[in-house]
C-alpha cells in the first residue's frame, strides 16, 4: 500500500486543535493509501501525545519529533515574529522537512488550525515536475490592499502569485537538491529581513516562480466581509490569522470545525478556552491586525526588502 507521509508542526497549546484536523482528515480520507502522520512538536505534553494518539485508527500512524531543542539559533527578534506580537519556533519547522526526512521524495504539510472536508490522497497525487510546492494563493493578501502592497513591492510577487504556506504539497527532494535549507539560514542570517508572515514570506520569496497553484478549495479561509459568498463544497478549511472558531462566534466554516470538536476528547478544554477568551485578548488580535496591515504598507520604504535584494543582485530565489 503506497504510504503519503503528512506532516504538521504544533506547541501544546495546539494539540486540540490538532485532534480536531486529524480526525476530519481520516474520516474523508480514501482508504487506498497508508498515511503516516508526522509531528514535529515543540513542549507537547506527554498525556497530550497519548490522546492524538488514540484518535489515530489504520489506515494511519502517528509519530511526534521533538524540536526544540535543534534550532535555538532561530531567536526572538521583532523580524522573526508570527504575525506581531510573539515568537514561536513551530513556524519554521516546516522549512527543514525535506532535509530531516530524506526517506521521503514527496510530501504534505498541513498547519493545525484546518479541517479536512476533502479527500487528502487527491491533494497528494498533485502533479510537481520540477516545481519546489503546490499550493494556495493566500486569500488574505488578495483581499486587503495594504497586503497585496506588501507582496509586490516588499517579497516582489504578484498578489495573486503571493501564496500561503498552512497547506502545501512539497517536492522534498527537489528541495533538498537545490539546498532549500540552506538558502533560507544564508538570508536569514545575513540580511534579517522584516517579515509580516516570516516563513511564508521566505517560501514566497525563494520558491517564486517555481510553484504549482492548486485549486482554492484546498485553503478555504473564512472571509473578512460578512457579505462575502462562502465556497459550497470546501475541500480544506483554513482557520487563518484570528479567524478561529475556538475563539469568535459565527466564523464562516465554522460548522465544520465543532463537527469534530464534538468527537474529541479535548471538547470541554476547546469549550473552556473559548469561554475565557477575554475582551481583552479580543482587542488584542483587532490591534495586532491593524499594527500588521500598517507595517504591511511602508516595510517597503526599509532599506532591506526581499525585492531590494534581488534587484540589487542577491541570489533571492532558487
Amino acid at each position: 500500500m503506497k504510504e503519503i507521509p503528512v506532516f504538521f508542526t504544533i506547541d501544546d497549546g495546539y494539540a486540540p486543535y490538532l485532534d480536531c484536523a486529524l480526525r476530519s482528515m481520516m474520516e474523508n480520507a480514501s482508504r487506498e493509501f497508508h498515511y503516516k502522520i508526522i509531528v514535529m512538536e515543540q513542549g507537547l505534553k506527554e498525556e497530550r501525545k497519548a490522546m492524538l494518539k488514540a484518535a489515530v485508527k489504520e489506515p494511519f500512524e502517528i509519530e511526534f519529533i521533538r524540536m526544540e531543542d535543534s534550532y535555538g539559533w532561530l531567536t526572538d527578534r521583532e523580524e522573526n515574529w508570527l504575525r506581531c506580537d510573539y515568537f514561536t519556533l513551530t513556524i519554521y519547522f516546516r522549512l527543514f522537512i525535506a532535509d530531516m526526512f530524506p526517506q521521503y521524495d514527496k510530501s504534505l504539510y498541513l498547519d493545525s488550525d484546518i479541517v479536512v472536508p476533502g479527500d487528502v490522497s487527491e491533494l497528494y497525487a498533485t502533479e510537481l515536475g520540477n516545481n519546489l510546492l503546490a499550493v494556495c494563493m493566500d486569500q488574505a493578501v488578495e483581499a486587503v490592499p495594504e497586503l497585496s502592497h506588501y507582496a509586490e513591492h516588499s517579497i516582489g510577487v504578484k498578489n495573486t502569485d503571493y501564496f500561503n504556506s498552512g497547506v502545501m504539497v512539497m517536492n522534498l527532494k527537489k528541495l533538498r537538491e537545490e539546498k532549500f535549507a540552506d538558502q533560507f539560514m544564508h538570508l536569514l542570517n545575513t540580511w534579517h529581513v522584516d517579515c509580516i508572515a516570516p516563513d511564508q514570506d521566505y517560501l514566497n520569496a525563494i520558491c517564486q516562480g517555481r510553484v504549482v497553484m492548486l485549486d482554492g478549495t484546498w485553503d478555504v479561509m473564512p472571509p473578512a466581509g460578512e457579505n462575502t459568498a462562502l465556497m459550497a463544497n470546501p475541500k480544506l478549511i483554513h482557520y487563518n490569522l484570528f479567524s478561529k472558531p475556538w475563539c469568535y462566534d459565527n466564523i464562516p466554516y465554522e460548522e465544520y470545525f465543532w463537527k469534530y470538536a464534538k468527537q474529541s476528547p479535548f471538547y470541554q478544554e476547546i469549550l473552556q478556552y473559548k469561554e475565557s477568551y477575554s475582551g481583552e485578548q479580543k482587542q488584542s488580535d483587532t490591534d495586532c491586525m491593524a499594527t500588521m496591515i500598517r507595517k504591511a504598507a511602508v516595510l517597503d520604504e526599509r532599506p532591506v526588502t526581499f525585492r531590494k535584494l534581488r534587484d540589487g543582485g542577491e541570489r533571492v530565489k532558487l
